[in-house]
């Protein structure tokens, strides 16, 4: 593709995804854009070359195994070696989410495959790749919901929030995360967790009060961090443009 790092960002046609691929284009970096749907993801890659971003789509559903290992067998072909990886896609299942004694099951299980195994999945194939790099990061696109202190505490915001099916599994990501750091500390690879904060996309009806490119910024962030920086870990931007550590 080019003799650029590259990053390579799941779910990334539209929203936070495509804003987290265009950061990280813009820092330098050739984009590969993970997509279900091959059209809107070359649609998306082409808006982004467009504006001078080095972009390609790639299809990828992170529920299917066979398709992440046809997308490694991409990469590996065409562009050798991975510096990024960013775990962005996620979906959330029943609006408005119902009670937690009132979940349906499958939907709980729809959610775990994409938001918690999804993530495994693709990290599990590409760590060849990763490998290889000088610099190797991995960042999971969690959320505030999935931070079982908060979701205990009377006084946070998220104390009356549903979502029972959607904050497990992202907890369960939490956990993941932490895992595959101190697995991959000898590799030399970062691996941490990003809470975007509540951003207007898709998956609330944009109904969330931040925009899609202040959400990308910690993931950028986390992606880019020099060889001192920190692994393992659960971060939001501090909506001050501060990196900050965020209760598990």
């Amino acid at each position: 593709m080019s003799d650029k790092n590259n990053a390579l960002v799941t779910g990334a046609n539209k929203g936070i995804g495509l804003a987290i691929a265009r950061q990280l284009g813009e820092r330098g970096f050739a984009v590969w854009l993970g997509c279900r749907d091959a059209d809107r993801g070359e649609k998306a890659a082409a808006g982004l070359r467009a504006g001078g971003v080095d972009a390609r789509s790639i299809t990828l559903d992170v529920a299917d195994g066979s398709s992440v290992m046809a997308a490694v067998a991409r990469l590996e072909e065409e562009a050798r070696v991975l510096d990024v990886l960013v775990n962005n896609a996620g979906i959330s299942v029943g609006s408005p989410p119902p009670k937690v004694i009132e979940e349906p099951i499958d939907d709980v299980r729809a959610m775990f495959e994409v938001n918690t195994l999804g993530p495994l999945r693709v990290t599990q194939a590409l760590l060849p790749l990763l490998r290889k790099s000088a610099a190797p990061r991995i960042v999971m696109m969690s959320s505030g919901l999935g931070s079982i202190s908060d979701t205990a505490d009377m006084t946070s915001l998220i104390w009356n929030v549903g979502a029972a099916g959607y904050s497990a599994s992202k907890a369960a990501l939490n956990m993941l995360t932490v895992k595959l750091a101190k697995a991959l500390l000898a590799d030399g690879i970062k691996v941490n967790a990003a809470d975007p904060g509540y951003t207007a996309t898709d998956l609330n009806g944009h109904t969330g009060t931040r925009t899609v490119e202040e959400a990308a910024a910690i993931a950028v962030e986390l992606a880019t961090l020099d060889p001192l920086g920190p692994t393992g870990g659960f971060f939001n931007d501090g909506y001050a443009d501060k990196m900050g550590r965020y209760r598990w």
